[in-house]
């Protein structure tokens, strides 16, 4: 949930400032906007992967600062509960060396982390929520001690006048109810959060294709079918994460209340500078964090933008010279199931953003935004099976737009890339298409595992833990 602040309390005089000050550096990113600043590095590309520590029974382990400590990374960080980390990875150029760079970054990481984790007696797992927490354990008392943390729940609380966060998830089989008076219920959602560097140029168009592969994204990475227990959407970390922290901040053209946890309010039309100017009329101050360093940093702006978490968010980076750069952070995936299909994840993510980029007919033009968000929802409930508006306005499956689009589209132009054939045969044709023609997502075995054992959850994630340890894709794995 973004890095630490030097304040947990604020008052009036701090809301005044910060409101001040993200209008001057509003005013200045508008100015970088008009006179073409951005960096034009070509396409970098980086992750941030959320991952769970787990005690020897499989349940969750409240013990992050110690793992930090003995990892001793700067690519290890903590997140929201002490049961979380989040490891980052160093940005690379979208070329021939990208996915030898990505598996071995984050296996490097990774081995690092589950062997600090075992010294611990602990274990390491990467999975959009655990099938062993429970509504108990998620609470204040489980906080990570970052000032931020505590700092965003009172506000977060604040801003509701403490009103209960209310979950209610309905499935095909079963519906979650619960309530809670903290945003604890967030940290049951870990996700693959995959970031593009982009060219000011083409940065609206590739927002908004982001936007359009959502839903295929959310049902091709699905990973995350249980809460508590009961079984309810392929990715119950979407409608989760957005009831967590729910906070209504203004309604959009069409009437619609738009949240700090958002899809959005429509397509950029021009510029991603809209989404800024949205973020400054639209949605309120929560952390008023006074920085002294020059407007020129954004310091004030860019925690604002961190506190409103679109599924798909634009980003502003800075380097140590002060050169800005535009990011694009697709929020969609769940974390795992493997390290294999991690990284087949993101080639793909990266591939099909090329291949409709190049398309003569922009996809957004031929699928309104309204459908983009209605298809993003359905693919989260039902999986590779939802029936989604696509292009020219026919209904397709997932699973037919992947097979007969996507993956094809998004093998031609990692090849334009300098990736190696052989690299691509292994990503699209070796994990994704069996995944996708089985239909065994990281979500689907899960179901299978409980339908067929019976709701045995610490012996699945158990099972779970052994085929991730193994470097598996998902496909292949065994009831």
């Amino acid at each position: 949930m973004g890095s630490n602040i030097g304040h947990d309390f604020f008052n009036d005089a701090d809301f005044r400032q910060f409101r001040e000050n993200l209008r001057k550096e509003t005013k200045i990113l508008m100015d970088w906007f008009s006179s073409g600043v951005f960096e034009e590095k070509g396409e970098m590309c980086g992750f941030e992967l959320e991952g769970w520590l787990v005690n020897e029974n499989y349940l969750p382990a409240p013990r992050n600062e110690e793992l930090l400590e003995r990892v001793k990374s700067h690519l290890v960080v903590p997140e929201l509960s002490q049961y979380n980390f989040e490891i980052n990875t160093t940005p690379q150029p979208l070329d021939k060396n990208l996915p030898v760079f990505l598996q071995q970054e984050l296996s490097k990481t990774w081995r690092s982390c589950a062997s600090s984790a075992e010294t611990m007696d602990c274990k390491v797992l990467m999975i959009g929520i655990l099938p062993t927490i429970e509504d108990r354990m998620l609470t204040l008392q489980h906080i990570s001690h970052l000032q931020r943390y505590a700092a965003l729940n009172r506000e977060i609380l604040r801003s509701r006048e403490r009103r209960p966060l209310k979950i209610h998830i309905e499935g095909d089989l079963e519906t979650l109810d619960a309530t809670h008076h903290d945003v604890m219920a967030e940290a049951a959602t870990t996700s693959l959060q995959i970031h593009l560097q982009v060219s000011p140029s083409t940065a609206a168009r590739q927002y908004n294709i982001a936007q359009v592969l959502s839903a295929p994204m959310v049902a091709l990475t699905a990973n995350a079918p249980f809460l508590f227990g009961k079984e309810l959407w392929n990715e119950t970390r979407i409608p989760l994460f957005e009831q967590a922290v729910k906070l209504p901040s203004f309604c959009d053209k069409t009437g619609r209340i738009i949240s700090r946890v958002t899809f959005g309010s429509g397509y950029v039309r021009n510029s991603l500078k809209e989404i800024f100017l949205e973020n400054l009329d639209g949605f309120p101050i929560l952390l008023p964090e006074i920085f002294d360093e020059d407007f020129n940093w954004l310091n004030h702006l860019r925690l604002h933008n961190g506190t409103i978490w679109r599924w798909n968010r634009p980003l502003i980076g800075l380097n140590d010279n002060g050169m800005p750069h535009l990011r694009i952070e697709h929020r969609i995936p769940s974390a795992g199931p493997s390290i294999p299909d991690v990284i087949a994840n993101i080639l793909f993510f990266y591939g099909a953003m090329c291949s409709l980029l190049e398309e003569d007919r922009p996809p957004e033009q031929e699928i309104p935004f309204e459908d983009a968000r209605k298809n993003f929802y359905l693919a989260a409930k039902e999986g590779l099976d939802a029936r989604i508006v696509w292009k020219a306005g026919k209904r397709l499956t997932v699973r037919e737009i992947l097979l007969e689009d996507l993956l094809m589209g998004a093998s031609c132009s990692l090849r334009k890339k300098g990736i190696d054939p052989e690299q691509i045969s292994y990503t699209i044709d070796e994990i994704l298409k069996p995944r996708v023609i089985t239909g065994k997502t990281g979500s689907t075995w899960q179901k299978e595992y409980i339908h067929h054992h019976g709701p045995q959850f610490q012996e699945m994630t158990h099972a779970y833990h052994e085929n991730q340890n193994n470097q598996l894709p998902v496909h292949s794995w065994k009831i």
